[in-house]
Parts: structure tokens; sequence; C-alpha cells
């Protein structure tokens, strides 16, 4: 199998010409599809204008005109602002997503006019030969032409975990994931005629990120749509009779409909749904301009809720960067000569320069030069067999030669065994290399060489540690979250890297590990294993899960890809293979294992913030609620006025819940988020209500309506502002502005004419402002007295 851009041997297919291309371009046989990873406009502007709660208020906007007096309509900007936030900010994350999409989509070699070159999967046409390789995806339908050792995983198709052996003329389907082995196939079926366009979609198709804020905000939702409907009809109708008692006249109608919108204004939490949205897709971007690409919003909140942190250790822990070191020749058994150095040094050069070389071979590439022996068969290395096996034709000279695991080739071999054992525990990685009996292809279904195998020496390579490795594991431990290394390299190794990284050993040999029970005993006490094989890792998995942990899994290789898939949150290298990133939730673009804290200090800000203004305007929908029905059952006139309502609104939740949803916040993550909430935002708002109903009470009996509803005001805003306080706590300076600042605002609206006359606000005289803050300051005691209660008992957020 060539290499992109190589021209193809004698004997090879040369695949399609470009005018074959072109033709099936024309006449629509490519593999074109929607494989958008984002929302369309059309969704984007149907979610952010067309919902329930916009619906009631442009209602209510629409009686406000019809009733002449526009400046109560003011509650109607919120919904075109936050509309308008919603939707740019969405497209903005759009862009970016797919702009960082592009760089980790998968892709595709096809031989094209003798030669190898690599397309995106849409760029696949009808008849087109597919070059398949370990870990590549596979992206249309295809038959295949010739195949060598190949395994092919399709549970994302058939839910059949153990990967299925496939030969010539055998069918593979798009949505598979390429084992081992290597093959040519002849695409069948392209774009909507194939079985399943991309990986990405079939797997998004089956699995959804949990988000508890999601979960939380649409229970919310949902509760409050029952309620809303009944007490609308409550308010309407307490009106109607509260205003016809004193006549029939169109004013009193007017003045009716009024006092309904504005029990229905205070009823909605407004920016609820945008500021979830927005804190998530402002931590998307921001994370995305340091190439780490979100492919599902929730992700971001996810990593705030995982406790176990699984991960590989090649291109993980170590850059994956291979380097070969030296070649320790093993002493032959008594009567027999040893190989010969210019041998060894042939057979290095044939197999470094074979076309269908991996990472470990090709580092061999420039210290061993091919001498022009040909290859007869091979049999790529999988986890299953650890060794690979190559035969060569060497001047007439047929000869089988095995690289891999020592474990498994130098089984019966314990002085070399225990050499390479050595060199693995210095850290180095260590494979055997001997000459086996037979051809490649009949080592296709053992685990060890068998009879005939003569081992010659160990190749000892060394792999680079990442100096962000260990900060980054330090941090992890901090937090709290216990890290997980499952690798397929030799245990030695791993635990000898593991050491250097602080984290506790030794690792455990995963391959003796055969039963759940050995598994679940081993989890309980080793965090550090070896010999891990595909199925293993997805078997740590969801035992973790089993065990009720939050589990997230970092991986590049094919072999990480199912237990990444299956992971609660699942993280990819940038250098990930195409079905590792397609199946993750998080890339990290440019395989910066340090950007993980960034993404978490992102995620508690998230889930901490969110809860934070969730308070906010859920507090005000109780006390919107409850003042509507008291009013109605009292058939009193409604204590404010639509735009007084928004005035105390904006300033006290608002502004300030726009910049707490995007402050600060590493608050670590605690679960119970919906109860949190409402034992909070319950009792604050009957506290609220309780404030208001109070004030109104004592001085509609005193004072005319309109100077009433100015003091009921002062009074509903201290208590908001207290409301305020306690959530933006611990202070700083900038929260401390925040309060000051919306203050201030509040006291300009009652001093200016301007803004006086537009809220219909009356400067208070001294006995009824007193009476109206006194009740206010009530209120707010109550409040912090409530907010201690309650955080001494658990049930709301600890500080940051």
């Amino acid at each position: 199998m060539a290499a992109p851009g190589e021209r193809v041997g004698a004997g090879e297919a040369p695949g399609l010409s470009a005018e074959e291309v072109a033709e099936r371009v024309a006449r629509g046989q490519t593999n074109e599809q929607d494989s958008s990873l984002s929302r369309s406009v059309s969704s984007i502007l149907r979610e952010n204008v067309l919902t329930f709660f916009n619906g009631i208020l442009t209602a209510c906007f629409i009686a406000v005109l019809l009733l002449g007096d526009l400046g109560d309509g003011l509650f109607f900007g919120i919904v075109v602002v936050n509309s308008l936030i919603g939707i740019v900010q969405e497209l903005r994350a759009k862009r970016s997503l797919e702009r960082l999409a592009l760089l980790s989509a998968p892709e595709t070699a096809v031989r094209r006019g003798g030669a190898v070159v690599v397309v995106r999967p849409e760029q696949i046409v009808l008849d087109d030969l597919m070059l398949l390789r370990p870990g590549d995806q596979v992206t249309a339908d295809a038959t295949l032409g010739s195949a060598s050792d190949l395994l092919v995983d399709e549970s994302m198709l058939t839910g059949e975990s153990e990967p299925v052996a496939k030969h010539a003329g055998d069918t593979v389907l798009s949505g598979s994931l390429v084992v081992s082995g290597t093959a040519e196939a002849t695409v069948t079926a392209v774009g909507a005629d194939s079985y399943a366009n991309t990986l990405t979609r079939e797997i998004k198709r089956h699995s959804v990120v949990y988000s508890e804020l999601r979960a939380a905000t649409t229970r919310i939702l949902v509760y409050l749509t029952w309620l809303l409907l009944p007490i609308i009809a409550i308010v309407v109708i307490g009106r109607v009779i509260a205003y016809s008692g004193d006549g029939t006249s169109p004013e009193d109608f007017r003045q009716a409909g009024i006092d309904t919108v504005a029990a229905v204004v205070g009823m909605i939490p407004e920016g609820l749904v945008l500021l979830t949205s927005l804190a998530f897709g402002v931590a998307v971007i921001q994370l995305g301009r340091q190439k780490v690409l979100v492919q599902e919003l929730a992700a971001v909140e996810v990593l705030a809720r995982v406790d176990v942190l699984c991960l590989d250790k090649t291109g993980t822990l170590t850059t994956g960067e291979i380097g070969f070191e030296r070649l320790v020749t093993i002493e032959p058994p008594a009567g027999e000569p040893p190989f010969a150095d210019a041998e060894l040094d042939a057979v290095l050069g044939l197999i470094a320069h074979d076309v269908a070389a991996n990472q470990t071979a090709l580092a061999l590439r420039t210290h061993f030069d091919a001498d022009g022996g040909t290859v007869l068969e091979r049999l790529p290395f999988n986890s299953r067999r650890a060794f690979s096996a190559v035969t060569f034709d060497r001047d007439g000279i047929r000869e089988t030669w095995l690289l891999g695991a020592p474990e498994r080739l130098l089984e019966g071999f314990p002085d070399a065994l225990a050499a390479a054992q050595g060199i693995a525990s210095g850290g180095r990685r260590a494979l055997a290399l001997g000459r086996g009996a037979g051809l490649a292809s009949d080592y296709s279904e053992r685990v060890t060489p068998g009879e005939g195998f003569r081992p010659a020496a160990i190749a000892v390579f060394h792999e680079t540690v990442r100096t962000d490795a260990r900060p980054t594991l330090d941090y992890f431990d901090e937090q709290g979250v216990r890290v997980v290394v499952l690798s397929g390299d030799n245990p030695v190794t791993v635990g000898a890297i593991a050491g250097e990284l602080g984290l506790p050993g030794p690792a455990r040999d995963a391959s003796t590990l055969v039963s759940d029970e050995e598994l679940v005993e081993a989890l309980g006490g080793t965090s550090v294993y070896g010999r891990v094989a595909p199925e293993q890792k997805r078997r740590v998995v969801h035992q973790l899960q089993a065990d009720g942990h939050t589990v997230a899994m970092t991986g590049d290789g094919v072999n990480d890809a199912m237990a990444v898939k299956d992971a609660d949150l699942g993280i990819a290298m940038g250098n990930a293979t195409p079905a590792t990133r397609a199946v993750s939730r998080i890339v990290l673009l440019e395989g910066r294992f340090d950007r993980l804290p960034t993404v978490l200090d992102y995620a508690r800000r998230v889930i901490a913030n969110v809860e934070r203004v969730s308070n906010l305007f859920l507090t005000k929908t109780v006390y919107g609620i409850v003042l509507a029905v008291v009013v109605a059952v009292l058939l009193w006139r409604f204590p404010f006025l639509p735009r007084q309502m928004t005035l105390v609104s904006t300033l006290a939740i608002g502004i300030p819940s726009f910049f707490l949803a995007l402050a600060p916040n590493r608050r670590r993550y605690r679960p119970g988020v919906l109860k949190r909430i409402l034992s909070f935002s319950i009792p604050s708002g009957l506290i609220a209500s309780a404030a208001v109903i109070a004030s109104f009470a004592v001085l509609s009996e005193l004072l005319p309506l309109d100077e009433t509803r100015s003091l009921v005001t002062i009074t509903l805003f201290i208590v908001s502002l207290w409301v305020l306080s306690v959530l933006a706590r611990p202070f700083s300076k900038a929260r401390l502005a925040l309060i000051g600042s919306v203050t201030l605002a509040f006291a300009v609206s009652f001093t200016i004419p301007i803004a006086r006359d537009f809220f219909a606000l009356e400067v208070p005289g001294l006995p009824g402002l007193g009476f109206a803050v006194g009740v206010g300051v009530v209120g707010a005691a109550g409040i912090e007295l409530w907010y201690r209660i309650a955080r001494s008992k658990g049930l709301v957020s600890d500080r940051e």
C-alpha cells in the first residue's frame, strides 16, 4: 500500500482516472451528506425566537400596544435583546465549531490515476479505490479487493463488540473502524445510499452527553409551563373583577389590562435559558481559541463532574514520538550460530521501509536502510497477538521475522525475557525481534510464536514524557480526581514512566485479569496498568461507571476509540486516529495535555455561575407568582406598573446576571443543582413577596396609588438587591462595583426627571420612604438569615 502522493507499483490497481472522477461528480455519485456538527441557522433562529416565554411576553406587548401606553412595553426589549444575544452567540459558536472541526475531520486515502491521494469523506465517489489502515474509519460502503489480517469493529452497526475478520470479497460498511490490518476496497455505495456516512453521526444519534444543568433547566421550565397557564387565567379573572367593582369604563379595563401584564411579566424568567446557553457558548468559543474543540456544548459541564480520569500512556503522558535507541543482541542457544549484525540491520531496514510500517517501525528508518528485498506477506501488529510478522524474499531466500512484545515472543527464553524486563524497568520500550518458521499468515491466529521461533535481538526505543504531564497530573490530584493509566505497553515500562510522573505504582499486568471479579479487585487498589487490551479499557470504564463514578477517557490510538466513546466524557488528542477523534466529545487539537485544567476551569465556571443566576431568575419568578395570586384573590390593584417591574428586574437581575454568568468561578462541582436552586429561590421569593405585600397593604391605605407603587418598588428593589449581594459572594472589587452601579442607577431613576417620568415614579415623602425602606431592610434580613441557615445545612452552594 503506497503512501500519499506515491505512485503505485507493478500489479497494483491504478484506481479511477481524473476524468472518471469528474464524470461521477457530475452525475451526483459523491459521498456528500449533511455532516454539520452544529445546529442549522434556521434551528438557531427558531429556538431563540419561538419559545413559550417569548410567546407569552409578545402577547403581553401586543396588549400594551392596544392599551395605548408604549412605556409599559419596555419589558419587550428584554425579549428582543435576549433573542439577539442568543442568536449572535450561537452563530458565533457554530462558526467556531465548524471551522475547528475541519482540523479534526476524518480523511480517507484513495488511489486515483495511479497515485495515492487523501480526500475528505464527501469527496469520495462511486467506484473509488479506498486504502484502509489501522485506525481508519470506513467512510463509504465498499467491497474488499485485497485484505491482510484485516479486523473491523462493527459495534456501532451491529452491537457486537468483538472485531470481525474480513477477507477479499467481503463488504465493509461506513461507520466501521479498522482495528488492525490493511486492505484495498472498491466503493459500492455513497451518500444517502451509504449505510452511515460517518461514525460521528452514528455516535451522536445514539449517545448524548448528560447535562445536569440542562436537565435541571428543562424540569424548571416544565414546572413553570404547567403553573403559568392556570395562574394567568386567575390573574385575568381577578383583574376584571377588581376593576369592574369601580365601574366598567374603558379606563378601568385599560388599567386591568396593564395590571395583568405587570403580573405576567413578573412571573417569566426570560433570561434563564439565554444565560445558560450564553455561558456554554462563551466557554466553547474561548476554548476554541486555545485549540480545544468541543463537539457538544454540554461536554464542557461534564468535565466538572468527572472524578476519574483514564489515560493512555502513549500520546497522552508521552509525546507519542518514538525514537530508536539501540539494538541489544540475544545470546543464541548452545550450538547455534549468532545472527550476523548485517543480517539484523537488513531485516530491520525492510521492516522500517515497508509501506505498511507503523509508528514504531517508522522510528527505525533513520537508522537502517532497505536492501532491496521484497515483502511477500505481512501480518500487522494487533493487541490480541502483541506482535507483527513479515515474510521477506531476499536474494531468493524466504524468511519470516517477528517483532513485538517480549513477554509473548520471549516466553520460552527466560534469560532474554529478563534482559528485556530490565530494559523496560528503566522506562524504555523494548521489542523482541526473532526469526519464525513458515509464512507470516501462519501466525494470524497465534498469541505465541510457537516452535521454530528463534530470538535474535531486543530493539530499544525511548519515548519523550510530556513536559506538561507532571503538573497536570498534580493538578487533578489536588482536585480530588483519580487518574488511572491504561496502556497497552509493557507494565514495567508503564510503571517506570508513571513513577516518574508521581503516580502510585507498581503497574499491574492487565493481561492476567481475566474475570470481572479480578478487574474489580484490581481497580480497588491499583491505578496503573500495562498490557491493557482494547476491550479491557471498555470494561474498566464500565466498571468505574457502575461504581458510581463519572469517567473521562483520553486517548489517541484506535485501541482507545471505543473506551473513549463509552466514557462519560471522551477526550481525544489532536494527533489521534480519525476514529478516536470522531467518537470524542472534546479534541485537544494541539495535543496539549495541559489544556485539561483550563477546560476544567471553564466547566466549573459554567456550572457554578449558571446555578448562581438561576437563583436570581427563579426568585423573581416565585415572588411574581405569589404576588399575582395574592393580588387576584384579594382583588387589589397590582403593586407595580409593568415598567416599574422591568426597572427592578433589569437592575437587580438582568444586568448583574450577565456579568455573573461569565465571571471566574472555580468552585468544585457538587451534585444536586436543582435541589439547591429550589432550596434558595423558593424561600427567597416568598420572603420578597411577603415584604412587597406588607408594604403595599399599609401604604395603599395611607397614600395615593401612584406614590404607593413608587414606594413598593423601592421595597422590592432593596430585597432583590440583597438577593443579588448574597449570590455575588465572595465579594471582589468588580462585584462591589456592580452592586454599587445598579444601586446608583436605581437612585438616578428617581432623581432625573426624564427617567422619573418614564418609569412613572413619584418622589416619596420621608414617612412613606422610611416605611418602605424599613420593610425592605427587614426582607433583606430575612434573605440573609435564610441564606445562612441553608448554607449551614448544605442546601445552597458554598463559597467559591
